[in-house]
């Protein structure tokens, strides 16, 4: 194969993708309209329902025109030999390999979040902030953007320093290595995300003794399920939207609150939701999408490994001399279709696992409660009520409301 060919055809996927993303999207505010079933008909208000319509609309456009500028802008690095100019500019520092890999990737990385802060900026101070969302400050905004780089560029430095590595002293081996060092940073990442990585960003406190957490202690008590740490996070700071999530495993598993989340809902309602989250451990979700996550990057790393010396894949974006960086851009783009097939499946299974946590919690405390909490959640946030089916299947990771709520109230 001739590298203007492998570059026609990274080009293709590129197109093909944005294409497809776009007539999806199209798709789906096509049903921004639709009359809402009867099952979630009282979640708005008439005048909620415009302002959830509106809020629908802003967003689709918002989302169309980044998706455009992001593909424009990718085009012109491939175009305009992009990769190759990084690429010098890496070299010039050093002959190291991991040196080279680790400029070429920082240089991208920190040029991608100079574009995208604008993007940020107006998707924060003014779609969120007109809809009634935004409770940041831009003090917080940025640090917030300072923190996330700091931890992208050491913890993602630190890996691909040692992945590189392993090529560069095993060979195509490599993959082997590198497997066993993401698998356990994943899991330590797992079982301690909530502990150390959260509170750069925002302030956790243990639930205070009161009324909610005596709810929250019998529940887990009748479940048989040892829970000693429920946090609060103060999400009010950057947010009105409420949410909550079950981290850790063994002495290390958490429920955390979100403060939106026990302002909005009630006592009954919020053990409803920590019963949906209990669910999720009692059914193995987790040790099932951390298994699932393993093996499927374990089957990446190993492709990977069979392609990753081909001259070409460095030749087709205009370097000449075969690098590990730049065969990681091209087996990515190259990948990119399977990686879509694979999120699909993990979003299928997640909804089906979505749908057994509201079975649990409703055979465990009752199904009221979480309806309930599920239509004020939604509400809230202003969710849309009636998505394309073919959207849901590809992009949604839970059930729709409607059918959420259809499934409880069996």
């Amino acid at each position: 194969m001739e590298p203007s060919t492998l570059f026609n055809i990274l080009i293709t996927i590129l197109l093909i993708k944005f294409v497809l993303d776009t007539v999806l999207k199209h798709l789906n505010a096509k049903h921004f309209n639709d009359e809402t079933p009867n099952e979630v008909s009282d979640v708005y208000e008439i005048n909620e329902y415009q302002k959830s319509q509106q809020y629908k609309k802003t967003n689709y456009k918002y989302n169309i025109i980044t998706s455009l500028f992001s593909l424009i802008t990718t085009l012109g690095f491939f175009f305009f030999n992009g990769f190759s100019i990084v690429d010098n500019i890496a070299r010039e520092f050093s002959n190291n390999i991991i040196i080279i890999t680790l400029i070429f990737f920082g240089i991208i990385m920190i040029g991608s979040e100079i574009i995208s802060i604008p993007f940020s900026l107006y998707k924060t101070f003014i779609i969120e902030e007109k809809f009634g969302f935004n409770k940041t400050s831009k003090k917080t905004f940025f640090l917030d953007q300072l923190k996330g780089l700091f931890m992208s560029a050491t913890l993602g430095g630190i890996i691909l320093a040692l992945i590189t590595w392993f090529y560069k002293f095993t060979g195509v081996h490599f993959w082997l290595y590198a497997w066993v060092l993401i698998t356990i940073f994943s899991l330590f990442m797992n079982m301690f995300y909530s502990k150390l990585i959260v509170p750069l960003f925002n302030k956790q406190t243990p639930l205070k003794d009161g009324e909610l957490k005596k709810a929250i202690t019998k529940y887990t008590n009748s479940v048989g399920f040892k829970l000693d740490n429920i946090y609060v996070i103060n999400g009010s700071k950057r947010s009105t939207k409420a949410n909550a999530y079950f981290s850790g495993f063994g002495n290390q598993k958490r429920i955390t609150l979100y403060d939106t989340l026990i302002n909005d809902l009630t006592n009954d309602e919020i053990v409803a939701v920590l019963a949906h989250e209990v669910g999720h451990y009692k059914k193995k979700h987790i040790i099932f999408n951390f298994t699932a996550s393993v093996i499927i990057t374990g089957i990446t790393l190993f492709l990977l490994s069979l392609f990753i010396n081909t001259p070409i894949f460095s030749l087709a974006l205009g370097v000449s001399n075969p690098s590990f960086h730049i065969g990681l851009i091209t087996f990515g783009i190259l990948y990119s279709p399977i990686s879509e097939l694979t999120g699909m499946f993990m979003n299928y299974m997640s909804r089906k696992f979505e749908y057994q946590a509201d079975n649990y919690a409703k055979k465990t405390f009752a199904s009221e409660p979480l309806i309930s909490s599920l239509k004020k959640l939604s509400k809230n946030s202003l969710s849309n009520l009636t998505p394309h089916f073919l959207y849901v299947f590809i992009h949604y990771s839970h059930p729709t409301l409607f059918d959420r709520v259809k499934n409880l109230k069996q």
